[in-house]
């Protein structure tokens, strides 16, 4: 367990000087679970270390969001604290760099009741809109990374003891996270870093008009890029101050943003998704002109519905992201129920909010990247549909059709 600790220690470095990349005199806010505090604890001594303002603490529990779904008065779920959305509106106007830990119980919400979820979704969004808007145009920066929680681990690892379970999972994310005993992960991040970006540059050279996604599941999908459109992957840059920083730890992908009105056909996701701690397993969208006109599912479907309905934008696609299916999360064998590590296991695609990824898309007013075909919701929802022998083909502007994805792997 000793090494595991020392790797641990490293790991909240990595997330405090690659994720956020904290500058002295800025604050930082850390989301997360009570569960996990003692690695909150790491990480808010790293961003001392590192000189910031002040660690604000933002903490959460799985136990007590369930009650509160199912036993609140109904009221409530279509309001926001005036505190909450001041917190999260002001801090980010500030530039606040933002670390949210995720550590949920994939199961948590079963049995509540959907459409609570959605109001409260809906009512989130309104009410910290300036937040989510500042957050997609990387006006500050911004990490998501996992640890931990017995509830989490004994789902990915169900037939061993709750501590081999947590020593299993935490060693799953650290190896996942390229933290290991004998290496620097802040080097190893900037390697991996450099490869994605050399991915992005390849996909930004094609200018392709639209992408062929199949699969043997079913999927047969058409995906046009909004003209301008450009890729992205591995480390990115705050708006005003261009300071690097790592929005996924970890992240194998490079990721666009399709045309709103631009997506046709079938699309089956490979692996199940937990939507508001809910599984939602073998589901399939059909799309026309990019809207989402049907959906199926064998397991979670009226949630994967709610999920769909919480604004007009919440049934279109907002990203598009390529990850080669023998990536090391995929090569690990797990399903780790957490869209953080299997959306890197795999291709996947989301609905709702769009990145901006077009030129000068982060300069752009929420109208103008409307304009830019870049679709608008309170929702972002990833789901994996990357297979061993999918296909990606890249349409250019003057009909050459380039291998992108071959049998699930980049094809250069």
């Amino acid at each position: 367990m000793e090494m595991t600790n020392n790797r641990i220690s490293k790991f909240a470095k990595l997330l405090i000087k690659v994720g956020l990349n904290v500058q002295k005199g800025q604050p930082v806010v850390i989301t997360c679970p009570v569960d996990c505090a003692d690695f909150a604890r790491l990480c808010a001594k790293e961003a001392y270390d590192a000189g910031c303002r002040e660690v604000i603490m933002n903490w959460a529990d799985d136990q007590m969001v369930r009650m509160k779904y199912l036993h609140a008065y109904d009221s409530i779920f279509d309001t926001v604290p005036q505190w909450r959305a001041d917190m999260y509106n002001s801090l980010s106007a500030e530039g606040a760099a933002w670390l949210v830990i995720h550590s949920e119980d994939p199961e948590s919400m079963n049995g509540v009741d959907p459409e609570r979820l959605r109001r409260s979704s809906v009512a989130s969004g309104k009410a910290l809109k300036p937040y989510r808007d500042r957050q997609m145009v990387n006006f500050f920066p911004w990490c998501i990374a996992s640890v931990p929680s017995l509830a989490w681990a004994k789902k990915v690892f169900p037939c061993i003891s709750d501590e081999e379970a947590m020593d299993k999972l935490w060693n799953a994310i650290l190896d996942a996270s390229r933290v290991f005993e004998d290496t620097d992960p802040v080097k190893e991040w900037e390697e991996h870093c450099e490869t994605l970006r050399r991915h992005v540059e390849i996909m930004n050279g094609y200018d392709f008009e639209y992408l062929e996604y199949k699969n043997s599941l079913g999927t047969d999908l058409t995906v046009k890029l909004p003209e301008n459109h450009i890729w992205a992957g591995g480390s990115e840059e705050t708006q005003v101050s261009k300071i690097p920083f790592c929005a996924n730890i970890p992240t194998e992908e490079i990721f666009g943003a399709p045309l709103k009105t631009g997506v046709d056909g079938v699309v089956y996701a490979s692996k199940p998704l937990v939507i508001n701690g809910t599984i939602v397993d073998k589901f399939s969208f059909r799309l026309e002109k990019g809207k989402i006109v049907d959906v199926q599912a064998e397991v979670g479907l009226e949630m994967l519905k709610s999920a769909i309905a919480v604004d007009e934008g919440a049934s279109y696609l907002g990203e598009v992201a390529l990850v080669p299916y023998h990536s090391p999360i995929s090569q690990s064998g797990l399903l780790f129920y957490n869209t953080l590590f299997d959306e890197n296991a795999a291709c996947h695609i989301a609905f709702g909010e769009g990145y901006a990824c077009v030129k000068g898309g982060t300069e752009m007013t929420r109208d103008e990247l409307t304009a830019a075909g870049i679709n608008d919701s309170i929702m972002h929802e990833d789901f994996m549909v990357g297979t061993p022998d999918l296909s990606v083909i890249g349409v250019t502007k003057d009909g050459r059709r380039i291998p992108v994805m071959v049998d699930g792997d980049f094809a250069f």
